[in-house]
């Protein structure tokens, strides 16, 4: 085999990988790829748009809690420390920051929309989570430890039938404040 075609050789599998890897790589946004880490207050955000999570970190002494945003699923995911217990929640995406409200925040971006600022209300439901893996690696790796259960949301303007003593309350940034009532089964 001459030199030439042992040359040719060489660069036929590296144009088929080039030419198919060109078309993936082209999908990829390196800008969202990267994660933007920031803080506000006692919280430490950690955002992945490109896998559409925020990660959350209050270490305010009067209410310490780690946080999942799971904007792929509308699913918001948190550790109450104070209840020694994680929570679930569907996430209403009228009243929750967008990913890309949260992005302009940690950038300190003016934002076109403020979003909600008024506060949510949920109500612990008494069935424990049994299976975490199914939310994912991250929600299960923050909860593994302590019971789990979903919370409700309860409708604006109807009569909470807990007692107020038995909430937890929790900022997520300085858009939107939550409230998570309930006795927690077992504690």
């Amino acid at each position: 085999m001459s030199e030439y075609q042992a040359s040719q050789s060489e660069i036929a599998p590296s144009i088929l990988v080039a030419f198919f890897l060109t078309p993936s790589l082209a999908l990829l946004d390196i800008s969202d790829s990267h994660p933007l880490d920031g803080s506000v207050g006692t919280q430490s955000i950690r955002v992945n748009a490109f896998r559409g999570m925020v990660s959350i970190r209050d270490n305010n002494v009067l209410s310490e809690w780690d946080g999942i945003l799971d904007y792929e699923n509308a699913l918001l995911a948190a550790k109450l420390f104070s209840k020694m217990a994680c929570v679930l929640a569907k996430m209403d995406p009228s009243a929750f920051p967008t990913l890309d409200d949260i992005i302009k925040a940690l950038d300190h971006k003016p934002l076109k929309r403020y979003p909600s600022t008024h506060g949510l209300t949920y109500t612990v439901l008494p069935d424990r989570v049994k299976n975490l893996a199914q939310y994912g690696v991250s929600i299960k790796e923050m909860c593994r430890d302590v019971p789990t259960y979903f919370v409700q949301q309860q409708k604006e303007g109807s009569a909470l039938a807990t007692n107020p003593d038995s909430c937890s309350e929790i900022q997520l940034l300085s858009f939107l404040g939550l409230s998570i009532c309930g006795e927690i089964p077992g504690l």
